[in-house]
């Protein structure tokens, strides 16, 4: 019990707004990363300048534009449930995680081709 005492008195000294700080810089650094900011950023990128990422040459703009704000509208509803000040709202949650699989396995294929999905699904 006295190591969890000691633990708890290292972190009750560390000020909530250092912690904000720490978990933003964090998040910031890691966007470099993840490919649907790389295609957000190229919504407002001009198509000559854009990178030589696998997927911008082999599916056309409008379609990883496409792509890129569907996924933008499920990753802004899993905010809002996820976020939201509602305890009923929040318990909606592992429904949405769960419906993001029917979304991609059966509506997006109606949307854009399997060709183009597959091309934009990860790195290859």
């Amino acid at each position: 019990k006295q190591w969890y005492q000691r633990r708890v008195a290292i972190t009750a000294g560390i000020p909530i707004p250092v912690l904000y700080g720490l978990f933003v810089f964090l998040a910031v650094t890691s966007l470099g990363e993840l490919q649907i900011w790389e295609r957000f950023v190229l919504i407002f990128t001009e198509q000559s300048l854009y990178p030589p990422f696998h997927y911008v040459r082999k599916v056309p703009q409008k379609i990883i534009h496409c792509f890129t704000l569907l996924q933008m509208l499920q990753l802004t509803a899993l905010c809002m449930v996820s976020f939201g000040s509602s305890a009923y709202l929040k318990m909606l949650f592992p429904f949405i995680i769960v419906s993001l699989i029917p979304i991609r396995e059966w509506v997006l294929p109606k949307i854009i081709s399997k060709r183009h999905l597959v091309a934009l699904d990860g790195d290859h």
